[in-house]
């Protein structure tokens, strides 16, 4: 059930009560500390609502101010909804002028409701933008192929006449406003975005998309919170695996967890841990900016706020090489499987740490670390598979060993999957784990990704392993819903981005680290791109991903998401003969790459990049040029002929 407004009745009843009896209402419901300023603009909104719907001809009218639109913790400033139509106005009290933010702002909240709201799924939606102090618009109509209409900026004299013109020209419906509130809102918001609403006090189970995400979701940390009490009881080690299918909110679970036990001062302290640096920085940086813009304070504070629940594993890891007991008794670590070997941390410590006599590979030295509690500790294993892209990566193996060689004395609670091959690469069997238990709670069944791409996970699986008939089935299975095309011309994909773009969606250019020959098209994959100002900055910023000039690598992108992913491919991954080739530039030319992990780490890099879009995405893969041996047609030519294979659709061909 979509949440309440913090107002909400028919019309008539809002045109007989008075502006004051609304807006004590509406103060009464707001649950943080309001400026003189909130108050002074809703009387301006009431009061304007007031005269301008008092001469509103429907009878099925009802007005709701301050909506919640749960998929990120936002309000729309008044939902109308009349004739089967639903208006979502937003107020610029005082504003002269139509500022673009503002316009995204608008269309976001519309987009929101089309998509995460059942009930509104098949409506026509008009998003209107109201600054009260700007002369007339003569904004037109404009309504999209899913009866979203781009948004309509208006001034206080043209809300009447605007809402009028549009009951009389766009074809009404019926709508049960009471069976319109009890639909499903299924909300399927960026890690960002969840982030910042389990951050904000929201109950996990608001932002999760349906009945059966919710149901995985709240059984598993429920079921991780019972084993966190128990340990605590008990005077226990525990440590917990848990898993899931690509996309189902292992990262949400453990984000959960740590924001309701983030505080230090509480009796239990919990911290989320992981080696992924830009998705690290971008959370720390995106909570800290929320925390700032809503609650007013300083944004250095915020940020060291955030920094105490999401950490880099490898700073933990280094703040305690003293042999101190950290503060946190539950520690979270995300993709667990991609720790260090013995060999790679032992090497890194030796030679940057100066430790001469280290010797263990980073899960031993984790546990060790959280093994130094005196009475109870617990460790939230998050395991995936399929997206090794750095070398040294020990996987779950690293784990076992430790835990069964040396910290005999901690309980081990995993997922009845772990064992399934999926997450397990070496051979590991169930019978590796002994006197250990099996919970089923501690797996994640369901996808929660991307509300339009279903399928997505498993096309780009067989794409990139090379079976283009598997993937042309579940290209074809997504359709529209989640469009896919495929282009020659750079400049043809950024337009068709701009074309599919609208309100706050995000969009960005994305290209392997080692696709270094797409260099001649503008596409610089060794330049710095700074994870917090793609992802987070304002559109308008240059820095921002939206701008579609700097392009993100699998490093930077590994683990957060766009609505719109402009993929360019180069000649790394080149499919060639029937089979795909792994290629390095060196110096001046492309070597072979005969590493059986470095080609598993490629074709992953190609995964990563592949399934990053939340809406659908356009892959560029280049002309090459004759006069150039490192750009040779040939490189290119068969990758493009097997992705049409795959049942993408060229953009010209359209």
């Amino acid at each position: 059930m979509i949440s309440p407004a913090m107002y909400s009745s028919p019309l008539s009843s809002f045109l007989s009560e008075s502006t004051e009896y609304i807006v004590g209402k509406l103060t009464s419901a707001h649950t943080q500390t309001l400026q003189h300023s909130a108050t002074r603009a809703w009387r301006v909104e009431v009061d304007l609502l007031k005269e301008q719907l008092s001469c509103l001809s429907a009878n099925d009218i009802h007005i709701f101010i301050e909506m919640y639109i749960p998929r990120v913790g936002r309000r729309a400033d008044v939902v109308l909804t009349a004739g089967g139509i639903i208006f979502v106005i937003e107020f610029k009290v005082g504003a002269k002028q139509f500022y673009s933010a503002d316009i995204r702002q608008c269309h976001g909240y519309a987009l929101d409701l089309k998509n995460f709201h059942k009930g509104s799924h098949d409506k026509t939606i008009i998003p209107l933008l109201l600054a009260t102090n700007a002369e007339d618009s003569d904004d037109s109509l404009e309504i999209a192929s899913d009866k979203v209409a781009k948004v309509i900026c208006i001034s206080s004299n043209q809300l009447l006449s605007s809402i009028n013109h549009i009951l009389n020209v766009v074809p009404r419906s019926s709508l049960d406003i009471q069976q319109w509130l009890k639909s499903g809102y299924l909300p399927t918001p960026t890690i960002i975005e969840a982030a910042q609403a389990l951050y904000s006090s929201h109950n996990v189970a608001d932002i999760t998309r349906s009945e059966a995400d919710k149901t995985c979701i709240v059984t598993t940390s429920k079921k991780i919170d019972d084993i966190i009490e128990y340990s605590k009881a008990h005077h226990k080690k525990s440590i917990c695996f848990v898993t899931g299918v690509p996309g189902a909110g292992k990262t949400l679970v453990g984000l959960n967890i740590a924001s309701k036990n983030s505080n230090s001062d509480k009796s239990l302290y919990s911290v989320f841990l992981s080696g992924n640096g830009p998705l690290v920085s971008v959370l720390q940086e995106a909570l800290a900016r929320d925390q700032a813009n809503n609650k007013e304070i300083k944004i250095g504070d915020a940020r060291r706020k955030t920094e105490q629940m999401i950490q880099n594993i490898h700073r933990f890891r280094d703040s305690h090489f003293d042999g101190s007991t950290p503060p946190e008794q539950v520690a979270i670590f995300d993709e667990a499987q991609r720790a260090w070997n013995k060999t790679k941390a032992s090497d890194f410590m030796q030679n940057k740490r100066g430790m001469a006599d280290f010797s263990m590979s980073e899960p031993e030295f984790l546990i060790e670390v959280m093994d130094r509690h005196e009475q109870w500790s617990v460790i939230v294993a998050l395991i995936g598979g399929g997206q090794e892209i750095y070398t040294g990566e020990i996987g779950l193996i690293g784990w076992i060993e430790a835990l069964e060689n040396r910290f005999t004395n901690w309980d081990i609670y995993y997922s009845s999957q772990l064992f399934n091959g999926t997450y397990v690469s070496d051979d590991l069997k169930e019978a590796s784990f002994t006197e250990a238990k099996s919970i089923s709670e501690l797996h994640l069944s369901t996808s929660m990704r991307s509300f339009r791409a279903e399928h997505l996970s498993n096309a780009i699986h067989y794409l990139v392993d090379g079976d283009h008939e598997k993937a042309k089935t579940e290209t074809l299975r997504l359709k529209d819903d989640f469009p896919i095309r495929v282009t020659r011309s750079l400049r043809q994909a950024k337009q068709w981005i701009a074309q599919k773009q609208r309100g706050n969606e995000s969009s960005g250019v994305l290209a392997s680290s080692g696709a270094l020959r797409l260099k001649p098209e503008g596409i610089f994959a060794k330049n710095e791109t700074d994870p917090k100002h793609w992802f987070l900055n304002d559109c308008d910023d240059v820095r921002s991903s939206n701008f579609l000039e700097d392009v993100a690598t699998e490093f930077q992108v590994q683990g957060l998401e766009l609505d719109w992913c402009l993929v360019a491919w180069d000649a790394d991954y080149r499919y060639i003969d029937k089979s795909f080739e792994h290629w390095n530039f060196k110096g001046t030319k492309w070597q072979k790459c005969k590493n059986i992990d470095n080609q598993r780490y490629l074709k992953n890099a190609y995964r990563v990049l592949l399934t990053r879009a939340r809406q659908g995405m356009i892959i560029y893969i280049p002309e090459g040029s004759v006069n150039d041996r490192t750009r040779n047609p040939d490189f290119y030519d068969g990758t493009y002929q097997y992705l049409l294979k795959c049942g993408i659709k060229d953009l010209g061909s359209l």
